[in-house]
């Protein structure tokens, strides 16, 4: 049987399994398919994480919540905005 708070932890870390989704599928593309576009993909996942954590409260963004809001978005998007660049910078 399951606790309140086992319950309500599992349910809050949907944002971050999204994440990890689109970090995943973009690795698998990588991989077998297309580096470039691979690496896109994969660049898109701190960019939802930003947009998930810039447009969640606190507690509904579960683990992708370290420091404040305006800190996490920001260093997401910088992430995010490092590996496209670079993947597009890159020469085939």
């Amino acid at each position: 049987m399951l606790m309140a708070g086992e319950a309500q932890r599992r349910t809050t870390e949907w944002p971050l399994a999204l994440s990890l989704l689109v970090a995943a599928t973009g690795l698998v593309i990588l991989t077998f398919y297309n580096w470039r576009n691979g690496i896109l993909i994969f660049a898109a996942a701190p960019g939802v994480a930003a947009l998930l954590r810039a447009t969640l409260t606190d507690r509904a963004a579960g683990l992708l919540h370290v420091r404040g809001r305006m800190f996490d978005t920001a260093f997401l998007f910088l992430t995010a905005a490092a590996i496209a660049g670079l993947a597009l910078i890159v020469p085939n």
